[in-house]
C-alpha cells in the first residue's frame, strides 16, 4: 500500500485542486510546509516565510477529502437505585437495599461529518449531546462504548485521532494570569514543532488573534474571581485558539456557545466556520442555537434521551417536520421549534418513540447516495503531511505521525516558563509563604535564645529541633493547591498529546526549587545563630541542606497527595493527618525501641525521622564537647534544688560505689551519649540528608504514575 502511495500521491495531491475549486497559487506556506523546509535546509532562522494555518483568509487551502462516519454507538452505564424492602417484623422500618441497574445514554447513534462542514449536536439538557461528543472523540473507556468510529471508511485508532485531532471542553480552562497573547503564544510553542522559528510562531499568533476578533483584548490578562480580565465570549474564543493553533483536522467542542450572549455566540460558530472552511471537521454540541448560527451549520443530529430524532441537512428539517405532520411555521425558528416538540412528545405518555420510529423510516427512504472520498485513510493522511496540513515523523508516513511535536526537555522548558511567568503576577503568594516561614523562624529564635550547653539546654535543643523539622514540613501543606488548580488545565492539555506527563512532573518540579532553596535559607539565617547551635559556617551549610532536604520531601509528598485528593479540604485533611503521624514516629516522642513491633515499620517511613537525626548529629558530632560535668547530672532530678555540698555528696559515693572518681569537673555526658538516649545510631547525617531527598523523589515518581493512570479523562 505504502508503494502505491508513494506512486500516486503527486496525482492525489494535484487533483485536491479540483476537489476543492481553488488555485495552488496563492497557496500560503502551513506548518508542515516550514518543518520540512526547516529540515531540509537544517535552520531555524528563516523568516522569509509568513505563517498562517488555515488560511485566515480562506482562499488558496486545498482540502483533502474526509469523512468522519459514527456508526451504531451505544453506551450503557450502571447505575445505583435503593430499592425498599419490607420488615420482617411490624413495627420495625423498612431496609433499602440498594440494586444495581442500566441506563442507556447512547442507543445506536450513527452520523457523519465532513471537512468543510460543522456537525451540530442539538438537543435538550440530558438529551446525550456531550456524551456523543465524547463518543466520537475517544473519550469513552474501551469496553463501555460499542460501535465504530472511522475515518475515510477504516477505522479510526486512539494514538491517530490524539494526533490529528483536538477538544475543547465547555469549560475554559486557563491560566489566569497569563495574557490573550501569551496563552496562545504558549500554546503554540506546544504545539508547533521547535524546527520553525519563534518569529513565525509569532507571525501564526498574531494571525490567530485577528482571526479570532481577539485583537483589542490581545495584551488583557484572561483573569479570575479575583482579578479582572477579558470577557466570556473572549476567553471562549481563546479557549478554541489554543486547540486551533496547529490547524488540527478534527476540531470537537462541548457547547462552545454555553453561556454567552447571542453576538458572542454568533462570533465564535463564524470562527468555527472558517476554521471548517480551512478544511478541518468540526463537531460541536449546542443547547438551543439561534437562526443566525443555525445557517452556519452543514449538518444536525438532534438527540433526546440518547435517540436519534433527526440526522441530515438543515435544509431537509422542514420537510421532515412536515411529512411527520407538525410542519414548522414560515415564521419561526427551526430549532426552537424542533427542541420544543421534542420537550413536548418527551413529557406525553408514548414519549419521542414515535419521532424515532419515524426518523428511521424517513431514514432509510431511498436517496441519491452520498459522493463518497477516493482516498483511503492512509492516502488521505500522506496527503495531508504532503500538503503541510500535518507534521510526519522520521520517515514521514502515517504510521510515524508525530506523537509530539516536541522533545520531552523543551516541554519541560515551556512549562517551566509558563509556570514562573503565571507565578510572578501573583507574588502575593511566595510572599505569604516567605512571612510564614519568618514567622516561624522569629518565634523559634526567640523561645530559644541562646541556648546554653546545660542539661536543660541539652533538653530544649532536642525539642527545638523537633519542631523546626516538623514546622518544616507542615509549612509545606500550602503547596497543597498549586496541582489542584491546574489539574483540569493539564487533563485538557495532555488528553491531546500537547506535551508528555513526564515533562509537566519535570517542570513542576524545577519550578518549586529556588522557591524552596530562598526559604530554606530564610529559616536557617533566622534560627541557626540566634538558637546557638554548633558547628560554626560548615555547620550551618549543613543546617541549611537539610533544611532544604526537608522542604524538597515535604514538597514533593505534598504535591503527590494533591494528584490522588479529589478537592483542597479532603487534600488538608489527609496531608495534616500524616504529617501528624509521621512527628510522632519520628523518635522525639518515643524512642524507636520503645515502638511497637507491629508499627515500627511507620517509623522508618517517617519523614521526619531523617532531617531530625541528621540535625541532632550536626549539633551533637563534637567528640569533645561536653553537656554534662559533675553536679550537673542533677539537674533534671528532683535533687536539683539540693544544695552544692549535698550534691558533691552524692558524687563521692556514686565514686565509691562505681570505683571511678567523679568530680564537679569530670565529664558525665557528651554527644555520643546524648545521640545514643535520642536513639541516633544507625545512618550517619549525611546518609540521612541522602534519604531524605531520596524521599522527594520517590514521590515525584509516583506523582507521574497517578498522572499517568488517574489522568486519562475518560469516561467509564
Amino acid at each position: 500500500m505504502s508503494d502505491i502511495v508513494s506512486e500516486n500521491l503527486s496525482q492525489t495531491v494535484s487533483s485536491l485542486d479540483s476537489f476543492s475549486g481553488r488555485s495552488t497559487a496563492s497557496l500560503i506556506p502551513t506548518v508542515g510546509q516550514l518543518h520540512k523546509e526547516a529540515t531540509r535546509d537544517g535552520c531555524e532562522t528563516q523568516t522569509d516565510h509568513v505563517l498562517e494555518l488555515g488560511d485566515t483568509s480562506l482562499k488558496g487551502h486545498r482540502s483533502i477529502p474526509l469523512i468522519l462516519s459514527f456508526n451504531n454507538l451505544t453506551y450503557n452505564v450502571k447505575v445505583r437505585r435503593r430499592m425498599r424492602l419490607p420488615s420482617i417484623f411490624p413495627g420495625m422500618q423498612h431496609h433499602r437495599e440498594s440494586i444495581p441497574t442500566t441506563k442507556t445514554l447512547l442507543n445506536d447513534i450513527s452520523g457523519e461529518a465532513r471537512n468543510g462542514e460543522i456537525l451540530a449536536v442539538l438537543g435538550a439538557s440530558g438529551s446525550g449531546k456531550s456524551t456523543l461528543i465524547d463518543a466520537v472523540a475517544n473519550r469513552i473507556a474501551k469496553g463501555s462504548l460499542k460501535g465504530t468510529i472511522t475515518l475515510n471508511g477504516e477505522v479510526l485508532e486512539s494514538r491517530m485521532l490524539k494526533v490529528i485531532s483536538a477538544y475543547v471542553m465547555q469549560d475554559d480552562l486557563l491560566f489566569p494570569m497569563l495574557t490573550v497573547e501569551e496563552t496562545l503564544m504558549f500554546a503554540a510553542e506546544f504545539r508547533l514543532p521547535r524546527s520553525i522559528s519563534k518569529s513565525k510562531k509569532k507571525l501564526r499568533v498574531q494571525a490567530l488573534i485577528d482571526q479570532l476578533g481577539l485583537r483589542n483584548a490581545a495584551k488583557t490578562v484572561i483573569g479570575d474571581e479575583g482579578h479582572r480580565g477579558v470577557s466570556g465570549g473572549e476567553r471562549r474564543r481563546v479557549s478554541i485558539g489554543i486547540d486551533i493553533i496547529h490547524d488540527p483536522i478534527i476540531l470537537f467542542l462541548d457547547e462552545p456557545t454555553s453561556g454567552l450572549d447571542s453576538t458572542s455566540a454568533f462570533m465564535v460558530v463564524k470562527v468555527l466556520q472558517k476554521i471548517a472552511h480551512s478544511g478541518s471537521i468540526v463537531i460541536i454540541s449546542v443547547h438551543q442555537p439561534s437562526y443566525r448560527i443555525l445557517d452556519l451549520f452543514d449538518r444536525l443530529v438532534f438527540l433526546s434521551h440518547g435517540e436519534t430524532i433527526y440526522s441530515g441537512s438543515p435544509m431537509s428539517l422542514p420537510s421532515f417536520f412536515s411529512e411527520f405532520g407538525h410542519p414548522i411555521p414560515g415564521n419561526a425558528n427551526q430549532t426552537e421549534f424542533s427542541l420544543d416538540l421534542i420537550r413536548e412528545l418527551e413529557g406525553s405518555p408514548g414519549g419521542t418513540k414515535s419521532l424515532v420510529d419515524f426518523y428511521k423510516t424517513w431514514r432509510n427512504t431511498p436517496n441519491s447516495e452520498p459522493e463518497r472520498p477516493g482516498l483511503s485513510l492512509e492516502e488521505a493522511i500522506s496527503a495531508s503531511v504532503t500538503t503541510g496540513k500535518l507534521i510526519s515523523g522520521a520517515t514521514g508516513t502515517n504510521s510515524s505521525l508525530a506523537t509530539f511535536a516536541n522533545p520531552f526537555w523543551f516541554e519541560s522548558v515551556v512549562l517551566s516558563r509558563r509556570s514562573i511567568t503565571n507565578s510572578r503576577r501573583l507574588p502575593e503568594l511566595f510572599g505569604i509563604r516567605l512571612g510564614a516561614v519568618g514567622v516561624t523562624g522569629f518565634i523559634l529564635a526567640a523561645m530559644f535564645w541562646q541556648l546554653d550547653n546545660s542539661p536543660k539546654g541539652v533538653e530544649e535543643r532536642v525539642g527545638f529541633f523537633a519542631f523546626a523539622m516538623s514546622a518544616t514540613f507542615f509549612n509545606c501543606a500550602g503547596y497543597l493547591p498549586s496541582f489542584l488548580q491546574e489539574r483540569y488545565i493539564f487533563m485538557r492539555e495532555t488528553a491531546y498529546n500537547a506535551y508528555r506527563r513526564s515533562s509537566y512532573v519535570i517542570s513542576h518540579a524545577l519550578v518549586f526549587l529556588p522557591s524552596l532553596v530562598t526559604l530554606s535559607f530564610f529559616f536557617s539565617t533566622l534560627t541557626f545563630w540566634a538558637v546557638g547551635l554548633d558547628g560554626g559556617f560548615s555547620g550551618f551549610m549543613f543546617y541549611f541542606f537539610i533544611m532544604f532536604a526537608s522542604f524538597w520531601a515535604g514538597n514533593s509528598f505534598v504535591t503527590f497527595i494533591s494528584s490522588v485528593v479529589t478537592n483542597v479540604m479532603l487534600g488538608y485533611t489527609v496531608v495534616v493527618a500524616l504529617l501528624a503521624y509521621f512527628l510522632l514516629f519520628s523518635g522525639f516522642f518515643i524512642n524507636r525501641d520503645r515502638i511497637p513491633p507491629y508499627l515500627i515499620w511507620f517509623h522508618y517511613m517517617s519523614l521526619v525521622k531523617y532531617p531530625y537525626e541528621a540535625v541532632l548529629q550536626n549539633e551533637f558530632q563534637d567528640p569533645v564537647k561536653c553537656f554534662v560535668r559533675g553536679t550537673q547530672v542533677f539537674d533534671t532530678t528532683p535533687f536539683a534544688a539540693a544544695s552544692t555540698a549535698l550534691k558533691m555528696k552524692m558524687l563521692e559515693t556514686f565514686s565509691d560505689t562505681l570505683g571511678v572518681t567523679v568530680t564537679s569537673s569530670t565529664c558525665v555526658t557528651r554527644g555520643s551519649d546524648i545521640l545514643k538516649q535520642q536513639g541516633v545510631t544507625g545512618l550517619s547525617k549525611w546518609n540521612c540528608i541522602w534519604v531524605t531527598i531520596a524521599w522527594g523523589f520517590l514521590f515525584r515518581i509516583l506523582f507521574y504514575f497517578s498522572l499517568l493512570l488517574g489522568s486519562k479523562n475518560k469516561r467509564r
